[in-house]
């Protein structure tokens, strides 16, 4: 049975943190305290967790969407990350199927490119190396003519031929959800919008955080014997200690027709502007060109995609794929994160800087800085063991076992069978190509959803125009994922603003009206939450006026 997690739940869990002592507070709802606070609860420990947005609403829900080994680190002899991220790959592979799945790249080789032929041969025999010859197969190197044969619109000229390997996609707001739910699962209590403003000292160690529901103003104690900072971009902000241990790139992307582009696979590109490796990515019926790397002074609470980032990809897709012509009025989409980097001595090119994370440690506070999100549970489980260390060094208990997080499924990835779950979800009326997307995205738990829709015919029909989501999805995701505004629904849950022209805007009111029930809102409410959500589309829009 599928536990609720909900408003109500949320309610539940702040007022239990308010009440009484928690072994471990983990500040920061990115897909990295998601799995610290997973990992933690699965060790028996004592668990909370607040984030003070939603959940992913910062770098985990902006990413470029994969689970990968990280090629490009070979460049920089990053040897031990890439193998430590391909073995991650294989157990997120496993452990969730419907959340990450295999995906073939292709990496077209050009006279006169960056890469000369013998480096790119032995970096693609290096990394199935380092996967130890178990990635989904092996790398093959193609022929020109093959290589047109896999993806016809790709630039003939100067192309010399190129090779196909693999890495794996990912949705990775649902990932970060997944990690959420299942800490909760285990008994971690769980706010979103439960802003940390402060910590409770004494005797120069930390006791407490002080905590603000954004939705109530209440403002609640939250005692713990350890807090983890696992905030991304913020940990230097909530650390305090003055010592600026980050630096920050920006990664844009943009989304686009699929057919613009033909991708029949995923394609690396090395960007004519300036060298750099991005990917021409398949998204359904649409694709995505990503990612830029480029430079920040500090980590903005909101950052958006710029003109100069959309002129750069187009520009850089479209001397890979020249007959797509694209232009700024092809974008259906963009967004963009924050790359919290660990600041190396002397380091000025991003992309240079190590992927690695770091753990810092004080008097009751933990912080988990850098890393990325292929690596994150092997991030977790260093954290918590940390954390464990620490409470044992409080109180001495006993040493908790690791846990068993690299076999446990994450909620929906109970089986592989794919195909047996769709063809369950198709027996509740709904149509194979929604079924197929339904189980894509919720796994095993996708035919909760779909007998939703079959108790409700309106809940069966797409969310906005031209959406592939259906309403059912909107009802399921604030009474089984904790959604509870209208962005939540519309870009965390369902991912209608980037999948939909127009990002649903038109729809909004009904959308809200439809959930209104559930989460208690009145017609002002109702009328707020359409107002944020134009808000939100309104910045991610910003890149054409400044492009007139």
């Amino acid at each position: 049975m599928i536990s609720p997690f909900s408003a109500s739940t949320r309610a539940a869990s702040l007022a239990e943190l308010a009440n009484g002592a928690v072994d471990v507070l983990v500040i920061g709802g990115g897909i990295t305290g998601a799995g610290i606070a997973r990992d933690a609860a699965m060790r028996g420990l004592r668990t909370a967790l607040v984030e003070r947005g939603d959940f992913a609403t910062g770098t985990s829900g902006r990413s470029s969407r994969l689970v990968h080994g990280g090629l490009r680190y070979l460049e920089h002899y990053a040897f031990r990350l890439v193998h430590e991220s391909v073995r991650e790959r294989r157990i997120l592979l496993r452990i969730a199927p419907h959340l990450v799945w295999p995906r073939s790249f292709l990496f077209p080789l050009y006279a006169g490119g960056r890469v000369p032929r013998w480096q790119l041969a032995a970096g693609m025999w290096l990394y199935d190396a380092l996967a130890s010859f178990r990635n989904v197969e092996r790398h093959r190197w193609l022929s020109k003519r093959a290589m047109l044969r896999a993806e016809p619109r790709l630039r003939a000229e100067a192309l010399l031929g190129g090779a196909r390997y693999y890495d794996a996609q990912c949705d990775d707001a649902r990932l970060t959800l997944a990690n959420v739910r299942d800490a909760h699962r285990y008994g971690a209590l769980v706010a979103s919008y439960a802003e940390v403003e402060g910590f409770d000292i004494a005797a120069g160690r930390v006791r407490a955080a002080r905590v603000v529901d954004r939705l109530t103003g209440d403002t609640l104690v939250a005692r713990a014997q350890v807090v983890v900072n696992a905030t991304g971009p913020w940990s230097d902000a909530v650390r305090q200690d003055g010592c600026r241990m980050l630096q920050f790139s920006k990664g844009a992307h943009v989304v686009i027709a699929r057919s613009r582009l033909g991708l029949a696979e995923a394609v690396t590109i090395l960007s004519p502007v300036d060298g750099r490796v991005m990917f021409a990515l398949p998204w359904g019926d649409l694709a995505y060109i990503g990612t830029t790397e480029s430079p920040l002074d500090d980590a903005p609470a909101d950052i958006t995609a710029d003109a100069a980032d959309v002129v750069y990809l187009l520009r850089s897709a479209n001397a890979v794929f020249p007959d797509a012509r694209l232009q700024p009025d092809d974008v259906i989409a963009t967004w963009a994160g924050v790359r919290p980097l660990v600041r190396p001595p002397n380091a000025v090119d991003p992309g240079a800087v190590p992927r690695e994370h770091v753990i810092v440690e004080a008097p009751g506070l933990v912080s988990v800085l850098g890393g990325k999100l292929t690596t994150y549970r092997r991030m977790a489980a260093d954290t918590v063991d940390r954390v464990a260390a620490a409470l044992h060094g409080l109180d001495g208990r006993t040493l908790p076992p690791r846990a068993r997080t690299d076999s446990e499924p994450l909620p929906g990835g109970e089986t592989a069978d794919l195909d047996l779950i769709a063809a369950e979800v198709e027996r509740e009326g709904i149509a194979s190509p929604t079924a197929r997307r339904l189980v894509q995205r919720y796994g095993s738990e996708a035919p909760a959803v779909a007998r939703l829709a079959a108790a409700d015919p309106k809940l069966g029909l797409p969310i906005a125009t031209g959406a592939s989501a259906i309403r059912a999805e909107l009802i399921y995701a604030v009474q089984r994922e904790m959604a509870l505004t209208l962005p939540d629904l519309l870009i965390r849950r369902t991912h209608v603003f980037y999948e939909t022209p127009g990002h649903g805007l038109a729809d909004a009111a009904d959308l809200a009206a439809l959930v209104a029930p559930d989460l208690g809102w009145d017609a002002a409410r109702c009328a707020a939450e359409v107002d944020a959500y134009r808000n939100e589309v309104a910045r991610a829009e910003a890149f054409r006026h400044q492009l007139r």
